[in-house]
């Protein structure tokens, strides 16, 4: 399998303590930054499309690799490489964001053939039967506009980063409540994921 190594750029200096970043630069994990909404963090892992930030009044933040609105107070060159799979693991990201592409999300194997029973509290009234397929099929629609609404919201170009921030925090917030929903999926990938604490 091929890698790709990281192209780091050069980074101007805006004064001694922290740097603005003019031009996109990879950083490491362990890199110091000052975010304008977060405050200070340090990066712990490298995601291919963004970098996951602990921060100490907000815990842990996904901010985008190519985000240059943050001062870097220590910036630790990058040892990860990017493999292929990554690569293609954006793309598709990529691709469902801009192209409203539902991709392919199994069902867990138990729930195949299932029926979800909605029985009202009322015993005259008769339940309501639901095909889980159809249900899960439902979950995966909400789940994919949800990220094309979260990336429209990071490409947006009138937004401040503030407004962005919290309108991120209530997506954060809506993926915490369909959490429930995660015993439906195959794939830990595939699950919804809300806020994470330190």
């Amino acid at each position: 399998m091929y890698v790709y190594p990281f192209i780091s750029l050069t980074l101007h200096h805006k004064s001694n303590k922290s740097n603005h970043m003019s031009e996109i630069q990879t950083l490491g994990v362990g890199s110091r930054v000052s975010h304008p909404a977060y405050g200070e963090g340090v990066i712990v892992e490298i995601d291919t499309a963004a970098y996951k930030v602990s921060f100490i009044k907000y815990g842990l933040k996904h901010v985008g690799r190519n985000y240059k609105s943050w001062d870097i107070i220590e910036a630790i060159p990058p040892t990860n490489k990017v493999t292929f799979d990554d690569a293609e693991q954006s793309l598709v990201k990529i691709l469902r964001a801009w192209a409203d592409i539902t991709e392919v999300v199994d069902l867990g194997d138990k729930w195949e053939g299932g029926t979800m029973i909605l029985r009202p509290g009322d015993t005259d009234l008769k339940d309501k039967e639901i095909p889980i397929d159809v249900f899960f099929h439902k979950i995966v629609m909400l789940r994919d506009r949800l990220r094309v609404m979260e990336q429209r919201i990071n490409s947006h170009k009138k937004l401040s980063d503030e407004d962005k921030v919290n309108l991120q925090q209530y997506l954060t917030r809506i993926y915490g409540s369909l959490t429930t929903f995660n015993v439906l999926f195959k794939y830990k990938k595939d699950h919804f994921v809300g806020e994470k604490s330190q």
